[in-house]
């Protein structure tokens, strides 16, 4: 079962940024999805944890690291901000082009983003966001499913993920598109 759709219209950055603050949708190409209640406290622990491995690791890094919620703005060209039809809020990104970075959030693809999978999500994360991320060059894009205890690895190789790289979240996983940066799962995974 897909995530709610807000209505059936063609939709904006520029309508998105006038909704109600107390109901949060992500847009794909013009679709507006309500985004799941808030996750689990498992969900919540373990996005926490990767990023803190990942802040330690860029702090004297040009990269920076967000957590959602932050607006990742993706144009389909060169399209203004209130034209803009995509804009996601992944768990965990990186950006390593501070030309990206503005007061709202995030223009373009980021070097690499996780998702943290929960029941409600997972089905649009692994579907219609990895297709996403493909489609608009995010070099890296890890899926951590937390119940399963397995991790995703896709890595954008001639414009297109490959099969993905599939671990058990044991040991050390380095991201490949930001060097320096690896989790450790024990460490993640240790209030799972």
């Amino acid at each position: 079962m897909g995530l709610p759709l807000r209505d059936a219209f063609r939709h904006t950055y520029a309508d998105y940024r006038a909704w109600p603050e107390d109901v949060r949708y992500e847009l794909i190409d013009g679709t507006a999805y309500a985004m799941a209640p808030a996750p689990g406290i498992a969900h919540q622990e373990l996005a926490f944890r990767i990023a803190r491995q990942v802040d330690d690791a860029l702090a004297d890094a040009p990269c920076r690291m967000f957590v959602a919620p932050v607006d990742v703005r993706l144009p389909a060209r060169d399209e203004s901000d209130d034209q803009i039809e995509t804009v996601v809020q992944p768990d965990v990104l990186i950006v390593c082009d501070p030309a990206k970075i503005d007061p709202r959030g995030i223009r373009g693809a980021p070097d690499w983003i996780i998702e943290v999978l929960s029941p409600s999500t997972a089905g649009h994360d692994q579907v219609i966001k990895r297709a996403l991320y493909e489609r608009h060059g995010v070099r890296e894009f890890w899926l951590v499913h937390p119940t399963d205890r397995v991790l995703f690895v896709y890595r954008l190789e001639n414009g297109a993920y490959g099969k993905p790289d599939v671990q058990e979240l044991t040991g050390e996983t380095a991201c490949q598109a930001v060097p320096g940066v690896a989790i450790d799962w024990a460490e993640a995974t240790r209030r799972l």
